[in-house]
């Protein structure tokens, strides 16, 4: 397995870094995905998010790592680096990725699994981000995303549990709506790589405190955004 360190500094092969070739790499990568449950005894688990500083220039990504027993936290990493890619809608990995993969590179330990805030094989060529970084990292993944980028699916119930298919235009299920707390918004969750379709809401929830998102992605979340740091500056009024 590559290194993540080496990873971040050449995710994308010899991608010309255009949008055409883009979305081809992404069909051919979307090939590589495993949609089996593939990963070691959960002992130490990641969240990675991705914000952006300076009105765009810099983008900020954030990975946590955090005891699979206990949800404490047991490290973190900020990588920032200047953003290369303007934002293009479905391709939103070839933004992210290198600083995501050097952020990723910077925790203490390999997590057994990702929490992604994104989508996995949910995108119209089967490769959000939590995907995508599966796939060239070979690391089993989910992605967690708080919209839907594509699918439909029938009436979802309010209770906390609740989850009905996701799925594509041509029937097929590409992931799951879940409802993460009692009358909240429902996450949509789709595996990324080395989990299975029917694993991937049950290790969610797993992860589901207080809170409508996942300890991993919510703290992952928190530190990209610099929301804490936000909160604790003084007011100007």
């Amino acid at each position: 397995m590559t290194p993540l360190s080496d990873l971040a500094a050449f995710p994308f092969a010899d991608w010309d870094g255009s949008p055409a070739a883009a979305r081809e790499l992404q069909t051919q990568l979307a090939r590589q995905v495993r949609l089996e449950d593939d990963y070691p005894p959960l002992r130490h688990l990641a969240g990675v998010d991705v914000g952006f500083e300076e009105g765009g220039a810099i983008t900020r990504a954030a990975a946590v790592l955090l005891d699979a027993d206990t949800l404490e936290p047991l490290a973190e990493c900020v990588a920032r680096i200047p953003t290369s890619m303007p934002y293009v809608p479905g391709l939103l990995s070839f933004r992210e990725l290198p600083a995501l993969l050097q952020a990723l590179a910077g925790l203490p330990q390999e997590p057994d699994l990702i929490f992604v805030d994104g989508h996995g094989i949910a995108h119209p060529r089967g490769l959000g981000i939590a995907a995508h970084l599966g796939v060239v990292s070979g690391l089993p993944t989910i992605g967690v995303a708080k919209k839907i980028l594509t699918g439909h699916h029938a009436e979802l119930a309010e209770a906390r549990g609740a989850r009905v298919e996701l799925l594509n235009r041509l029937g097929e299920q590409i992931g799951w709506v879940l409802r993460s707390k009692d009358r909240v918004r429902p996450l949509i969750i789709s595996p990324g790589n080395r989990v299975s379709l029917e694993r991937a809401p049950e290790l969610v929830m797993a992860c589901v405190r207080r809170h409508r998102l996942p300890e991993l992605t919510r703290l992952a979340d928190r530190l990209a955004s610099r929301r804490d740091a936000r909160r604790d500056q003084p007011s100007l009024f």
